[in-house]
């Protein structure tokens, strides 16, 4: 029988930057075969840049603030906030921003072994 590994608790100076978009701050909490832990800070104002997460699904849980989504092909945007789990689906090209008055926060579990986030090109400008 295998032994069960070790219960480890993260705390405040454990976190780690983690894989780069601009306009929103990752950290990593760990990462192990098909699961990464992680947060994300968005400033007030802000707006990341356009991204996926390749083959990986992402869920997002709003801590503070509110998380509005943007995703190509679709119009509009939908709006998170505390309390809120968000499903990223896998390959959906979206960006994040936060249209509050206060740095939003959220948790993330990203499953997959892909890599965790490949930044693209927006969408093409629609037509005026």
């Amino acid at each position: 029988m295998t032994r069960p590994g070790r219960v480890r608790v993260y705390g405040p100076d454990d976190w780690e930057p983690a894989d780069p978009t601009p306009g929103m701050a990752r950290e990593q909490a760990f990462t192990v075969p098909g699961l990464w832990a992680g947060r994300v800070t968005t400033q007030p104002g802000s707006a990341s840049g356009w991204h996926h997460h390749a083959s990986n699904e992402s869920m997002l849980y709003v801590v503070r603030g509110v998380l509005r989504l943007e995703c190509e092909g679709v119009e509009g945007y939908v709006d998170a906030e505390p309390g809120c789990v968000v499903h990223v689906p896998a390959h959906a090209v979206h960006r994040e921003s936060n249209p509050g008055s206060e740095a939003s926060l959220a948790l993330i579990a990203r499953a997959g072994t892909d890599v965790p986030t490949v930044n693209v090109d927006g969408p093409p400008a629609p037509h005026a």
